[in-house]
């Protein structure tokens, strides 16, 4: 049953036509909030100086963000040269090609989405005047758990899944019914959803990790996801992109450095102070 339980999973919730909702949008709405029902219960009970409304507001420039960031991020990352032919594409979910068809989106980026979740939150920062290690600081310890609600909607749409394995943990997938596959999927919902978020939920208030959250919490991610790629299978149309390097190796790896020369910069900065 575990082996063959993706084939008995419907990845489509309803259909209307050719438009189907899926529960990989669902997801993504669980995720967005219950993210933000815990940067709710802190603000409640914690000491920052927010109001709910503030927080409205804030993550209404953070989905934004997160959508655009991980669109764009897809295109540029992962297809760039199907989306330069198709540019109506990047934006708009259906093609004219053979009569109208609609297509949903073809695609999105967690490293796109997190950089642009981050511009956002800095420019509503700059616009409300607050200050931008403050808020990440409040939120960024509850993104880790909204990830692993992202990662199973991609299990239940039996998509990204892992290498061919022989261990019994392995799953056949509708995609590939004939091969064993790590369900890789959920291997990053575990270790980049819920492992992180505990690790940070637990750390959120030690005094050490003042405005390093939002760095910590990409250098987390980063760390788990590279070694879960091994397990992952690398898009077909890129497969390795460095030897046995993948595209999400290489991106974590920009990742983890970059969170580290954020922690460099913000200690010397405060030192300085």
């Amino acid at each position: 049953m575990w082996q063959n339980l993706p084939s008995h999973i419907d990845p489509v919730i309803f259909s209307i036509g050719s438009f189907s909702v899926h529960y990989y949008g669902l997801m993504y709405i669980v995720a967005i909030s219950l993210s933000y029902f815990l940067t709710h219960y802190r603000i409640k009970n914690e000491n920052f100086p927010y109001k709910k409304e503030d927080i409205e507001t804030m993550y209404v420039w953070g989905v934004i963000g997160m959508l655009l960031g991980a669109r764009i991020g897809y295109v540029l990352f992962y297809d760039f040269g199907y989306f330069i032919s198709h540019p109506f594409q990047i934006l708009l979910p259906f093609k004219f090609e053979n009569g109208f068809t609609f297509t949903g989106f073809r695609g999105m980026s967690y490293h796109g989405g997190a950089i642009g979740a981050a511009l956002a939150t800095f420019f509503y920062t700059k616009k409300y005047k607050t200050a931008f290690l403050e808020v990440t600081d409040l939120v960024a310890p509850t993104l880790a758990i909204g990830y692993t609600f992202g990662r199973l909607g991609n299990f239940i749409n039996g998509e990204l899944f892992g290498r061919v394995t022989t261990s019994p943990i392995g799953m056949y997938f509708p995609r590939d019914p004939s091969n064993l596959r790590h369900p890789s999927q959920l291997y990053e919902a575990f270790f980049e959803g819920i492992v992180l978020f505990l690790i940070l939920w637990f750390i959120r208030k030690n005094k050490h990790v003042k405005y390093l959250m939002l760095p910590l919490y990409f250098i987390g991610y980063g760390f788990f996801r590279f070694f879960i790629e091994f397990f992952r299978e690398p898009d077909a149309h890129l497969g390795f992109i460095y030897k046995f390097l993948s595209m999400g190796q290489i991106l974590c790896l920009a990742m983890i450095i970059g969170g580290i020369l954020f922690i460099v910069g913000i200690k010397k900065f405060y030192k300085k102070d």
